[in-house]
């Protein structure tokens, strides 16, 4: 299982191709085991065998399924954190070569969706970056000023973003920036990968890692082992490592509505506002004189809100100000990011590894930063020379980040000392059906989901990973790490790392 067993249905899943997969079924051998085929672990093996690597892809759940599938698919180079701010935290060479790294990102998967004849509707567009109410210009200004230090040409003052509803003032022009259809992009990575020699397995958890002085054997599927000179980690969440890169990031839960117009009545662009949990638009074509328009927002910490149901409502509302050729909206949906504390994913060696790689930390821009990932992964891999990877390497330490570090550390341990409170119902006669709830027997908390039929499913309400509490997600119908972003399904089962294992069941008798 993984996230596509989550309730909502993105629109990648209802419209892109589904790319049929075995179970991993005896032990394998490869140069390169990749655990996670999203757009980050696709592409690091699509960009290895075009090195001479010979590669095993396997992932938790289908192709394409996981987070990459529950994007919103923005190609920007700009910067979701902003690039001065990257500049006061990081310095003007890390802000360089991180722009460097999302500019050749988005080169490269035209040029891949070129070569291999992917027809992922990719298509170059301006961004637009505008002022929400009440904002100052002032943040415009410091972004175009750090856009010329970095030497992002081209970006400049407009008299308005192209949005049609409202007048939003001035606003910032962003060229080369792109969209595409992300299954259809990874169905064809996928494609070329297996013709190639590559192979490819779904529905195949990866159980444990083995790092030796001569490679990295890992333990998967029914306890098969696939034995590789090094591993790539490209999960969501990085599976492999219970503590160090999880004090350096914290999971968001983003939600995101879609819906037709009739086509050319938007202009084609991706647009986003100042708001600190910023509304994100841009527009996928679907044929028949009608494009989906797609909204994203409403951000927050995972676990950390109860109120879908509203937030939801919000975005509608943002949409129609905004946007009044909406005409119905058809899809619903939430996913996860990573926020790193210091702007920046974490993509390199593993702490404590020599030959386990990871890819984490994407913050709002997964797909960019998940193909400049691959880029990195196969320079270190190979031993090439590679400007980003000092950028983004895993074991840094930043320390104009530890405020930041400081507050979502102790969000963490707020979640653990969970443990010692009370539950959140005191009977299992409060929980309605078709919902779940937090319920404290004895020493022990227990996570209680009661289904529609009146059943209840016990199940042990301590995070398998790390130890936190978990928390009922009343949209998804799943129940929620705030802590380290797992998410399991109401029997248990892991839906998203990094976890490995389910939640135990438990005996409760009322």
């Amino acid at each position: 299982m993984n996230v596509t067993m989550e309730r909502s249905v993105s629109l990648w899943m209802n419209s892109g191709p589904v790319l049929d997969a075995p179970l991993l079924r005896s032990d394998e051998r490869a140069d390169v085991a990749i655990v996670g085929a999203g757009i980050a672990g696709l592409s690091t093996a699509y960009e290895l065998m075009r090195v001479g690597r010979t590669v095993v892809v396997i992932d938790r759940g289908p192709i394409g399924g996981g987070m990459s599938s529950r994007t919103t698919a923005h190609l920007a180079s700009a910067l979701d954190d902003f690039y001065h701010r990257l500049i006061a935290r990081r310095g003007l060479e890390t802000a360089r070569r991180t722009y460097a790294s999302q500019a050749a990102a988005i080169d490269r998967i035209e040029h891949i969706a070129h070569h291999e004849g992917i027809a992922c509707d990719f298509a170059r567009l301006n961004g637009y970056f505008f002022l929400s109410p009440g904002d100052d210009e002032t943040l415009l200004e410091q972004e175009i000023e750090a856009c010329e230090q970095i030497g992002f040409t081209g970006v400049s003052w407009v008299d308005r973003a192209p949005v049609p509803g409202i007048d939003t003032g001035r606003a910032l022009q962003f060229p080369n920036q792109g969209r595409f259809h992300p299954r259809k992009y990874m169905a064809g990575l996928a494609h070329a990968i297996l013709r190639d020699g590559g192979r490819i397995y779904a529905n195949t958890p990866v159980t444990a890692f083995q790092e030796t002085e001569t490679g990295v054997v890992l333990t998967a599927g029914h306890g098969h082992q696939i034995h590789a000179e090094a591993a790539v980690v490209a999960t969501n969440s990085p599976v492999n490592d219970r503590v160090a890169v999880h004090t350096k990031q914290a999971p968001y839960r983003t939600y995101v509505i879609a819906g037709p117009v009739e086509a050319g009545s938007v202009p084609d662009a991706l647009v986003w506002d100042t708001q600190e949990a910023y509304h994100y638009v841009r527009l996928q074509p679907v044929g028949n004189g009608a494009d989906m328009l797609i909204i994203g927002g409403k951000d927050h910490k995972t676990g950390e809100a109860h109120d879908m149901g509203d937030r939801f409502v919000d975005l509608e509302a943002w949409a129609r100000r905004h946007y009044p050729q909406l005409q119905s909206v058809d899809y619903r949906w939430s996913g996860q990011v990573m926020e790193p504390v210091d702007y920046l994913p974490f993509t390199g060696r593993n702490h404590g590894n020599q030959r386990i790689y990871i890819h984490t930390g994407d913050s709002g821009q997964g797909m960019t930063n998940g193909v400049a990932g691959s880029l990195i992964l196969r320079d270190l891999i190979v031993g090439h020379e590679n400007p980003w990877c000092e950028v983004t390497d895993p074991q840094r330490i930043s320390l104009t980040a530890a405020g930041e570090f400081l507050k979502e550390n102790i969000d963490a341990a707020s979640h653990w000392a969970e443990h010692l409170t009370g539950g959140e119902v005191a009977s299992t006669n409060d929980i309605p059906p078709g919902q779940g709830a937090i319920l404290r027997d004895g020493l022990k908390k227990l996570a209680i989901f009661r289904d529609e039929s009146g059943t209840l499913h016990v199940r042990s309400a301590t995070c398998t990973h790390a130890g936190c509490v978990v928390h009922w997600n009343p949209f998804e119908r799943c129940w929620d790490c705030p802590c380290h972003g797992s998410h399991f399904a109401v029997d248990g089962s892991v839906l998203n790392g990094p976890a490995l294992t389910s939640l135990p069941k438990a005996d409760y008798e009322e």
